[in-house]
């Protein structure tokens, strides 16, 4: 059955679900010649997981590519460029449910050597720091999800994992 196009783009179907998986983005910048890679800490006014570490995190906005969020994402909270191309995908997680997504989310994470700038906190509302924390070293008190995607990523682990599937 051909598509219809208006204006060389084809017409959107419908929905296959009421409400589609939120797609979110997360980069980890890792300086492999110091071993460190860069997190943020979360505000006491984040929206969720106050005061606990996280990988630079966002969503995806209708219609950008997700390595075009996760380079927005990156240097939005951090101030830190890197190209798309430079992004490599580094672990996948597939989330029952999320804060802002009751249908499940899935966040691709990315990782990168190549970047420039030096991290800095540009949402100070959202996040306490931002900073370079030795991978030897990262903290406890870290978001799950993201933890596990880095923890596994440094380990040269399995690249996808389910959070709060049965």
């Amino acid at each position: 059955m051909a598509q219809r196009t208006t204006d060389d783009q084809p017409k959107a179907l419908p929905p296959a679900l009421e409400s589609m998986t939120l797609l979110v983005a997360a980069v980890i910048v890792h300086d492999k010649a110091t071993n460190r890679v860069v997190l943020l800490q979360r505000s006491q006014h984040a929206k969720f997981a106050q005061g606990m570490w996280d990988l630079p995190v966002g969503k995806s906005e209708p219609g950008e590519p997700i390595t075009e969020t996760a380079v927005r994402e990156l240097y939005e909270e951090t101030g830190l460029t890197v190209k798309p191309e430079a992004l490599k995908v580094a672990h996948i997680i597939h989330g029952a449910w999320g804060v802002e997504a009751p249908n499940g989310f899935l966040t691709v994470v990315f990782t990168t050597h190549e970047w420039t700038g030096e991290p800095e906190n540009r949402e100070p509302r959202k996040h306490s720091q931002v900073c370079w924390v030795d991978a030897d070293a990262i903290p406890a008190e870290f978001v799950d999800s993201t933890a596990s995607a880095l923890h596994r990523y440094l380990a040269g682990g399995p690249e996808v994992s389910l959070d709060g599937w049965q």
